[in-house]
């Protein structure tokens, strides 16, 4: 078969009959690289063959509940939506050790040891090196658990129709190629060739399949964009690098929701699963340090409480500096130009810092309001009450806004001992799911009357 030659973007796919130096789709510069693909036969033609499958009414088809099967890691099949549906494709991300394969191996672990056979296939580790991983993981005997250390894509599919594995595991997508495609592993044109073979083999066998997928330093997935579109759920995996907690997060799901997260902590004996991360979050938290702060931010359906912490100081440069971890940026600067222009704090001149303790990443509207008292309370000096939270969005005009799910929030924040609960006043409007809670409720209407509470 004659084959043709195209110049094909590592970054996003595009193609070019030719190399240029800054692709048209992506703006990345230096990211075609030539490959061969085969050329399509001119005599192909629409096949006239009547399909078996011939469309159907929609109100014909019966309706029924997928058979989910529970790895035994809760926070694990909680992001999952309940469990693995078989036939389904996973594909997790997530920067280079974060935890990716560990998690993987020991959800594989623990389905071998419910009797579900798994065939993990490691391209990138031998088999030693991960016989060494599963021992510290788990000191019991795998029975149904095969490793193999292969890259070929054509062994591989002998392994899977010869075991009839329930659950296949590829760390990593990148490293695994196809002999029939010329380019190297890694390459555009293999993730996707490998990705969509894999993906066809365990919807028509009905068998689980893993993909681990590296992330490029943007912290998106590496290869093409069409891979995420293929697979039936992705998953991220979250955490600074030198913290102990890391966060498993669904970015698409088709057959849950896509609001849940996963908490756990790297040991030495793998990934242990976090049910109270509230408690575990605030457990070093000082009693009297001003611009700390407590908010209940939602995390999917799971309201977690997080410090946060404000630091004003003098600037000794020209320039102030604006300086947030795991809060956005631009937000902060928005809140500190409410806070001078409507409250009448004087910032103009001060270095500001903000730090989400336990390298949560708070992207709820509803940390507004305690984000600016942080901040008023580190440049008065002033400490915040130890048993009060604050909830709210804060608007231009320094109003604050009603928030969502409050009864869930404040309920967890009871749980923990809180007594005092700062709160928009139009979420009185749901007065009678509070009126359950012990812990006393304060309407405010502005960042001042909150400030003043």
């Amino acid at each position: 078969m004659k084959t043709k030659t195209l110049f094909v973007c590592q970054n996003c796919g595009a193609q070019s009959p030719r190399w240029v130096g800054k692709c048209s789709e992506c703006d990345a510069w230096n990211s075609y690289v030539e490959e061969a693909i085969p050329a399509k036969s001119s005599g192909s033609r629409l096949s006239s063959v009547v399909s078996k499958d011939m469309p159907v009414l929609l109100s014909d088809v019966a309706s029924q509940s997928e058979q989910r099967l529970a790895t035994g890691v809760v926070e694990f099949d909680r992001v999952l939506g309940g469990g693995i549906v078989p036939g389904s494709v996973i594909l997790i991300g997530g920067d280079p050790g974060i935890g990716k394969s560990t998690l993987s191996l020991q959800a594989a672990v623990a389905l071998s040891q419910l009797g579900a056979k798994v065939l993990y296939i490691s391209g990138e580790e031998s088999i030693a090196q991960t016989k060494m991983r599963a021992d510290r993981i788990s000191s019991k005997r795998q029975e149904s658990l095969y490793i193999v250390n292969q890259i070929d894509l054509t062994v591989i599919s002998g392994y899977i129709h010869e075991l009839k594995p329930s659950v296949v595991i590829i760390d990593s997508i990148q490293v695994i190629f196809n002999p029939d495609i010329s380019s190297s592993p890694g390459s555009v044109s293999q993730v996707r060739e490998c990705a969509g073979i894999l993906t066809q083999m365990a919807k028509s066998q009905g068998l689980a399949l893993f993909l681990i997928g590296h992330v490029t330093k943007d912290g998106m997935l590496a290869g093409p964009r069409v891979l995420e579109h293929i697979v039936d759920t992705v998953l991220y995996f979250e955490g600074e690098r030198y913290s102990a907690y890391r966060i498993l997060r669904t970015i698409k799901n088709r057959f849950g929701s896509t609001n849940e997260i996963g908490v756990f902590e790297m040991t030495a004996g793998g990934l242990a699963e976090v049910s109270n991360p509230s408690q575990i979050f605030l457990s070093e938290r000082p009693q009297n340090s001003s611009g700390s702060v407590v908010v209940p931010v939602l995390e999917g359906t799971r309201p977690l409480l997080v410090e946060i912490q404000g630091l004003v100081s003098r600037s000794s440069f020209g320039m102030v500096r604006h300086k947030a971890q795991g809060f956005d940026a631009n937000r902060l600067a928005l809140l500190v130009a409410v806070l001078e222009k409507r409250i009448g704090l004087n910032l103009m001149d001060k270095d500001i810092f903000l730090n989400v303790v336990g390298g949560i990443k708070v992207v709820d509207p509803a940390a507004d309001l305690g984000v600016s008292v942080a901040i008023a309370s580190a440049l008065r000096d002033k400490v915040i009450a130890y048993d009060t939270i604050f909830l709210g969005e804060v608007g231009l005009s320094a109003e604050v806004r009603s928030v969502s799910q409050i009864a869930v929030r404040i309920n967890e924040a009871q749980k923990l001992g809180f007594k005092r609960c700062i709160v928009p006043k139009n979420n009185l409007v749901q007065q009678s799911e509070l009126k359950k809670n012990s812990i006393e409720i304060i309407p405010v209407e502005t960042v001042k009357q909150a400030m003043e509470a």
